[in-house]
């Protein structure tokens, strides 16, 4: 009996020490195995809001440093193509997670389209970031002077859409501005090689768009100028994946949220982060706009935590939205928002 058990006792031993080299030779950066090693990554699709600038690199940050693989998630980004586009990926199941701004969201869910089947989990920015772009030597310098010029962006970017709210608020007549089409990863040449006099863009493009065109400053009408309720991007999943898994939902959300903590605090660091990621990225143009980003990230309301949405405020941007013709009566925030899964709700 001594010597069974004894043999039984050195397999055993043997047995231990093979698992444990097994597990010492993995791959620390291999995302097919959660942080415990006891459970599979879920593999997730996620967009950013609009190609692969600075203003998005905070979610290849959440990605380097780890955040995404501890919270039980493999994730591969992609970038994105604008509030509609990214709308139309998330209620199709094609991408899981990505940044969208909210008047977009409220404008496809209010407006006459009535899209459904996506739901927003927490803020990006507390306040818009739209805004229309032009270069010194354009002719435009307020916004009465859009009237008679031509812009660019894409089709059912937030910036386009909204223009009516803003041009009515700032005294310009939409029907004497001219949109045409445009490509994200267009854009901003079109405008520096002046085949256009604006574009849509967000005020964080500032330092791209100077990095393109040489020698000529930036000009910004921001739309927060006269629309201050609005709130800039937030991340939006999809209603049923969020109803199906909202502990899952929460964890992304927070693991995201750390990254672009992370990336206000630390520009450079999240620009390097991007430049390995995306081979053509700037990362000093990244960690410019990151700069620029923050004080619309971080809420000027003390207490506010970042990915914070108020019901009363979106409900204030509805009302705007519907006194300027762009939404029917009827919409609630909790149509738009799932404020159970926003952080601190």
């Amino acid at each position: 009996m001594h010597r069974r058990t004894f043999t039984r006792t050195l397999v055993a031993a043997a047995l231990a020490t093979t698992l444990f080299a097994a597990a010492g030779c993995s791959d620390d950066g291999d995302d097919t195995s959660a942080g415990s090693g006891s459970q599979a990554l879920e593999k997730i699709t996620y967009l950013t809001s609009f190609g692969n600038f600075g203003r998005d690199s905070y979610a290849y940050v959440a990605k380097e440093k780890g955040y995404f693989r501890d919270a039980g998630f493999d994730v591969e980004i992609k970038p994105g193509s604008g509030s509609g586009e990214n709308i139309k990926q998330i209620v199709a199941g094609q991408a899981q997670f990505t940044p969208i701004d909210l008047t977009g969201g409220l404008l496809a869910v209010g407006g006459e389209g009535k899209v459904t089947g996506f739901t927003a989990v927490a803020a990006i920015q507390q306040r818009t970031m739209a805004a229309i772009m032009t270069l010194d030597g354009y002719g435009i310098s307020s916004p009465k002077d859009l009237e008679g010029k031509t812009l660019a962006d894409l089709p059912g970017s937030v910036v386009r859409n909204l223009f009516p709210t803003y041009a009515k608020a700032a005294n310009v007549d939409p029907a004497k501005v001219k949109f045409v089409n445009g490509a994200p990863t267009t854009l901003f040449g079109t405008l520096a090689q002046h085949k256009v006099d604006g574009i849509g863009q967000f005020v964080v493009g500032k330092p791209t768009i100077e990095g393109i065109a040489k020698g000529k400053t930036a000009v910004l009408l921001p739309y927060s100028d006269y629309l201050q309720d609005l709130y800039g991007n937030a991340l939006i999943t999809n209603s049923t994946y969020a109803k199906e898994n909202p502990e899952k939902v929460k964890k992304f959300t927070a693991a995201l949220l750390k990254g672009l903590q992370d990336s206000i605090t630390s520009p450079d660091e999240a620009g390097t982060v991007l430049k390995k990621n995306v081979p053509t990225a700037d990362p000093k143009s990244a960690a410019a706009e990151l700069t620029l980003m923050a004080p619309f990230v971080r809420s000027e309301a003390s207490g506010v935590p970042v990915g914070a949405l108020d019901s009363q405020r979106v409900a204030r941007s509805i009302a705007i939205l519907q006194g300027s013709g762009q939404i029917q009566a009827g919409l609630t925030p909790e149509q738009v928002i799932n404020f159970d899964l926003v952080p601190n709700a």
